[in-house]
């Protein structure tokens, strides 16, 4: 009887599966670039060869970062010719749809831009999602915009650390304004401006938090505030609060660079006031040259570019350092077992270094 049980789960046999579905399909490896290749095709404006390199500096192979400094070594002398705009605020405040409506106005009227978005990047996989050609479907395709969704890493503000030698790879592959998008999450804008020409400050009306988003640190670095999604009935809600953010800015000392920081709504979905933010920017740019202040702040970028590489090198080489690595793992434990506490493992660890 038990001879005669057949079960279920018995394995048949599938379907033959060919070797590739395409069997005339010739797989090619992508030619590797020498640092002449890479320069020159930045300089003509190739696209992928210009994708190529900041993927070269962006990444953290160790093998890539001679070629990769040698790059925008030889870059640098065609570079600052753009207007850079750091474009901020909370998630949901319509950045990616503000850009891509800014972005097409821009490029309509001759201009080449070039956006770098930053993409918040997971703690615990790393990874992200680099979703920003998607949500600028438009802009993606057309041939005078550029989009570098790059992963934010563990940066600060969630900006990715080699934005700043991306921006002088665009600027010498021609693009005249440089868009830098930030994830936007509240921790540090300074990053961002520091980077840039004019920042940009989206705010929402209607959610209840016109004058306590007023926080004091952000306010200051703004040197334009639009309110965004100003459409429907949220319009009359939005010139609302453009006169609570206005009466609140003139609380506020005057700035390094003599500015009153404009208030503007606008709506990016239907494209409304979209030019008023261009012109406050416009003369933003004229009234900083005419002061000198415009000048001095692209010097102290470099500063901060010094500042920032001496950082990163001096993190980067003290912990590749395989003795560091062995002395890490030696006084993790006892700081997991409360032998020794974190303050003075970090010294020790220093004070041997």
């Amino acid at each position: 009887m038990a001879e005669d049980f057949q079960s279920a789960l018995t394995e048949r046999e599938g379907i033959e599966q060919p070797l590739q579905v395409n069997p005339n399909l010739v797989r090619r490896k992508r030619k590797v670039l020498t640092l002449d290749d890479y320069v020159q095709g930045i300089l003509k404006g190739d696209r992928v060869t210009l994708s190529r390199a900041i993927t070269l500096i962006e990444s953290a192979n160790p093998e890539h970062f001679d070629m990769a400094q040698a790059i925008i070594e030889q870059c640098l002398p065609h570079s600052g010719n753009s207007l850079r705009i750091g474009i901020t605020g909370v998630p949901g405040v319509g950045k990616s749809t503000f850009i891509e409506a800014f972005g097409k106005m821009l490029t309509g009227m001759g201009h080449k831009i070039a956006v770098l978005a930053i993409d918040p990047s997971s703690e615990r996989s790393k990874g992200s999602i680099l979703g920003d050609k998607t949500r600028m479907e438009s802009l993606s395709v057309d041939p005078d915009a550029f989009i570098r969704p790059s992963p934010s890493g563990s940066t600060l503000g969630g900006v990715a650390r080699k934005t700043r030698e991306s921006i002088i790879l665009c600027e010498a592959a021609g693009f005249d304004i440089i868009l830098v998008e930030t994830v936007g999450v509240g921790q540090s804008e300074t990053v961002v401006k520091s980077m840039v020409d004019f920042f940009l400050l989206l705010m929402l009306a209607g959610a209840g938090d016109e004058l306590q988003g007023i926080k004091r640190g952000i306010m200051e670095m703004a040197d334009g505030l639009i309110i965004n999604k100003a459409d429907g009935d949220n319009r009359a809600k939005a010139i609302g609060a453009q006169a609570q953010y206005r009466a609140a800015l003139k609380l506020f000392p005057r700035t390094e660079n003599d500015w009153t920081v404009p208030v503007e709504v606008c709506s990016a979905l239907e494209c409304y006031a979209i030019d008023k933010v261009w012109n406050m920017i416009l003369q933003y740019e004229a009234h900083t040259k005419a002061n000198g202040y415009f000048f001095k702040n692209r010097t102290e970028q470099f500063v901060n570019i010094f500042y920032n590489w001496i950082n990163f090198t001096l993190q980067n080489n003290f912990y590749n350092n395989e003795a560091t690595q062995k002395e890490i793992d030696r006084l993790l434990p006892l700081i997991r077992e409360k032998k020794i506490s974190p303050y003075l493992a970090a010294s020790k660890l220093i004070d041997k270094r």
